[in-house]
């Protein structure tokens, strides 16, 4: 199967059903690109994104894109950024996003990612952490040089407002790491780069 045979299973999948939702995949998919320098994973859409086929409209979009200082422009450009997640499809349901995530992730991201051969990797949030690395401590992971599919990583805590225990709890992730962060990421989408 090559790249576009799977993205037309994944756009056909109506596994979600089963939990009451229409499927409703996140439409960006459908431009994303194999050779996109970086892919990032996070759990699933928000609902923002799920409307309106953009990723990270809600608060948390801004603190990413200024995590990474970098343009909008940059992010949404996917022959940059290969945004991917979990689970593909939104529910307002939080049982049902975590059960979305476990089935979807199991049945499509590993062979998702097998497409891909970015520079870099970015893993957002603990649950996408703890399926790519599991029985880990996740914010150890988040400070940790890591390796994934042989390319360099990083594990993010999620941007959301939702998340400031953590971040008042390590303080550390926004005076020093974000630095190593930015780097890594201007690195791989340079010559590109339009920050």
């Amino acid at each position: 199967m090559n790249f576009e045979e799977f993205k037309n299973q994944l756009r056909n999948c109506r596994d979600c059903e089963h939990f009451g939702i229409k499927p409703k995949h996140f439409e960006r998919k459908e431009k994303s690109e194999k050779s996109a320098k970086i892919v990032q994973i996070s759990q699933e859409p928000s609902r923002g994104a799920s409307e309106s086929g953009k990723p990270f409209l809600d608060r948390s979009g801004p603190t990413l894109i200024k995590w990474y200082d970098i343009s909008r422009e940059s992010f949404l450009d996917p022959k940059l950024f290969y945004i991917t997640g979990m689970a593909h499809c939104y529910s307002p349901d939080k049982k049902v996003r975590t059960k979305l995530q476990q089935t979807c992730s199991k049945k499509w991201l590993r062979q998702e990612l097998s497409f891909l051969n970015p520079h870099l990797y970015i893993i957002i949030g603990e649950r996408a952490a703890n399926f790519l690395f599991p029985r880990r401590n996740f914010t150890e992971l988040v400070f940790q040089k890591l390796v994934f599919k042989n390319r360099t990583a990083f594990v993010l805590p999620h941007p959301s407002p939702a998340n400031k225990k953590w971040f008042k709890e390590n303080p550390r992730f926004e005076s020093d790491r974000l630095n190593d962060i930015r780097k890594v990421v201007h690195e791989a989408i340079q010559p590109n780069e339009n920050v």
